[in-house]
């Protein structure tokens, strides 16, 4: 494990990164609570997701998200894709106090290749993930993305909710949906967006110019959970680039032990393969092309700006 520190306005956050796993985080520490589900979380009988779940953030993608289906060359797109439970080298990690940049080179499912270029970073507070996929295979393949952000279901209570200018009204209680397990999804610059919008590393996605307040200027979309009574009533901020990530997935699962609320910025729609490709909303990054992807979050006061 890597460690992140960090002290702003009176409080200390703490990253956890997991090198066994593409430097994806195993706990965010708030002032000495663990916001992470542990082992309150359903399995899908994937090890390397069950580990990954019980942290506070892992990463789906960069060739399939979502639930496994077939290659097409005979084999299977894993769950959650390739690049959970991919180890980090020690001679590709830079690290200071508050930032690491780590290489993560990744064996596809299909036969291709790719390589994460992954930078985290710490400031006043604010944590900041950059992450940049290049096809270093021989073949072009169409890149999926999708961040889990989990958080442990015993942090909400009936104060707690979601806002966000996605989401209709603005505002929706985290217990979405009927049954012991859920999901929604939104676009995440608004309901004029395309939903087979393709997401290029050189245009933005369809859309985005009949769009408004469902995202700043910046191209960055935001969502927020809170308040927490654990955190003295604060919230989580987090905020996402929507020109790859052009949609907010959430996922809740309060079955048997399992306890857990997800929100999951992500490329694509919930549909297959097939599906994706039929409508065009798949494309091929082809060998030595990259294409980049950036998240940011952080616990924020009720009284507080958004993150900077």
């Amino acid at each position: 494990m890597m460690r992140l520190d960090d002290d702003h306005a009176g409080k200390r956050v703490t990253l956890l990164l997991d090198s066994a796993s593409a430097m994806d985080v195993a706990a965010l520490v708030v002032d000495g609570l663990d916001l992470s589900p542990g082992e309150a979380i359903p399995s899908d009988g994937d090890p390397r997701i069950d580990q990954a779940l019980k942290g506070f953030l892992f990463t789906c993608g960069p060739d399939h998200i979502r639930h496994p289906e077939p290659t097409s060359k005979g084999g299977l797109y894993p769950l959650h894709g390739s690049l959970s439970g991919t180890p980090v080298q020690a001679e590709t990690l830079e690290a200071t106090e508050n930032t690491c940049h780590a290489i993560v080179d990744i064996a596809l499912a299909d036969g291709g290749k790719a390589r994460l270029s992954r930078r985290w970073s710490i400031t006043q507070g604010a944590v900041h993930l950059r992450d940049r996929v290049e096809n270093t295979g021989g073949t072009p393949f169409p890149p999926l993305w999708m961040y889990h952000l989990n958080i442990a279901g015993r942090l909400f209570d009936s104060s707690t909710c979601v806002t966000g200018a996605m989401i209709p009204g603005g505002v929706m209680g985290w217990r979405f949906g009927e049954s012991e397990s859920a999901h929604v999804l939104f676009p995440a610059y608004g309901d004029a967006a395309d939903p087979d919008a393709k997401p290029t590393p050189d245009a933005k996605p369809a859309g985005r110019a009949a769009t408004g307040a469902a995202i700043a200027a910046d191209d960055w979309a935001r969502v927020r959970i809170g308040p927490f009574a654990a955190l003295a009533n604060r919230s989580l901020d987090i905020r996402f680039r929507s020109d790859h990530l052009p949609f907010l997935q959430m996922w809740r699962c309060q079955r048997g032990d399992a306890n857990v609320v997800s929100i999951e910025p992500v490329s694509h729609r919930i549909a297959k393969r097939p599906a994706l490709a039929e409508s065009g909303a798949l494309f091929m990054l082809k060998r030595g092309a990259a294409i980049a992807y950036e998240l940011m979050f952080g616990i924020v006061a009720p009284e507080e700006a958004d993150l900077t």
